[in-house]
């Protein structure tokens, strides 16, 4: 339980880093950040700092090859979500072969297993050719503020983001759109019906066709490593008290999308069923807009990155069959930004939930593939 990435590992665990912008007060990424570019220093690299919010760094580390070649970024978020619920959610806990803590494996795991790849790879004679670029960035769980601003900063041939994949090479995953729909009603006095329309009454009507949309899409053809698509009802609030007709109900729902979808499907089908509602009772109003939207990634198995990967999992006897994962991360926005981006990272449970851990081994397995697919790529 001593080796290095280990001790890096319980080290980030330790350091609260919630995403502020998710939690009111969350400590942000600024300790943890300190922390892994401590780390790349010793290594020798060179590092940068950068606050893409305040005292939110994005940390970018470089490891330059002794000749020309091919440049691979290993990319993982520093950020978490918030740990109410949760019992020493700072103080991480080894137990039956597991690693326990909040980021433990979303994604601190990942992050370290990148960190200790370029620190071995760097204590090894560094690389032979190319340049490897180690980027833990702030914001994934909220609105990738550090992805944007390193994919613009550092263009590379190729990327792995380092989320929990069970150790398999992960070639997609789905997009969202979160979408806000209001109606609105009259208020009145509850013992005057003809005095008042009931928005929440209204949204009874709306909530009853998206859940035949995503009926519709639970049924419809799915995405060979993804599976369907779907939607959700997230939010809802309406209402002043208990003797007045609402004039206002207001929803928030979730669309998961699929590689091809259009960016907006939720909007248009929300748009859709409040456009069928007004056609059938003119007195129904509502409204909707989209709020945030995050695009589906999907590389081909061929791409040199994957094709790389899949030789050194081959070769250490792990299976390379492509898989898709079911999360949105930043491998959609360096992708879209032009650096062809596989999925790779440990094995663990509890994404978001009040237990969280990782296998450990699967760190050591991690960053042991990291050192291979370096050397190989670059």
């Amino acid at each position: 339980m001593n080796d290095s990435v280990l001790v890096l590992l319980r080290d980030l665990v330790a350091i609260d880093s919630v995403n502020p912008s998710l939690v009111p007060g969350g400590a942000g990424e600024a300790g943890v950040a300190d922390r892994v570019a401590a780390e790349l220093r010793r290594a020798g690299l060179d590092v940068v700092l950068r606050d893409v919010a305040p005292n939110r760094p994005n940390v970018v580390g470089v490891l330059e090859g002794r000749a020309n070649g091919q440049t691979l970024m290993f990319c993982g978020h520093l950020d978490t979500v918030g740990v109410e619920g949760m019992t020493g959610p700072f103080d991480p806990v080894v137990r039956d072969g597991r690693l326990y803590g909040r980021g433990s494996q979303d994604m601190k795991s990942g992050v370290a297993a990148m960190v200790d790849a370029a620190t071995e790879l760097a204590a090894g004679g560094g690389l032979d050719r190319g340049r490897l670029v180690i980027a833990a960035v702030v914001d994934e769980e909220h609105a990738s503020l550090g992805a944007d601003m390193v994919s613009a900063e550092y263009p590379a041939d190729a990327a792995v983001v380092t989320e929990p994949t069970d150790l398999r090479l992960a070639t997609c995953h789905k997009g969202f759109e979160w979408v806000e729909l209001e109606t609105v009603g009259t208020a009145a006095h509850g013992s005057r019906p003809t005095d008042g329309r009931d928005a929440i009454l209204k949204m009874g009507r709306v909530l009853h066709r998206l859940e035949a949309v995503d009926t519709a899409l639970a049924a419809s053809i799915s995405h060979p490593l993804l599976g369907p698509a779907s939607l959700h009802a997230s939010t809802i609030d309406g209402g002043r008290e208990l003797s007045v007709y609402p004039d206002r109900c207001r929803l928030t729902f979730e669309r998961r999308t699929l590689p091809g979808e259009p960016p907006d499907a939720g909007l248009i089908e929300a748009q859709t069923i409040l456009d069928e509602l007004h056609g059938k009772d003119g007195e129904f109003e509502a409204s909707a807009w989209p709020l945030l939207t995050r695009p589906p990634h999907a590389i081909e198995s061929d791409e040199p990155v994957c094709q790389a990967l899949s030789r050194v999992l081959t070769r250490r006897g792990h299976s390379d069959a492509p898989v898709g994962i079911s999360f949105w991360t930043d491998a959609a926005i360096l992708t879209r930004a032009g650096t062809p981006t596989v999925l790779f990272g440990p094995t663990g449970a509890g994404l978001h939930s009040r237990e969280e851990y990782v296998e450990v081994e699967s760190v050591l397995t991690c960053r042991d593939v990291l050192v291979d697919l370096a050397r190989d790529f670059c």
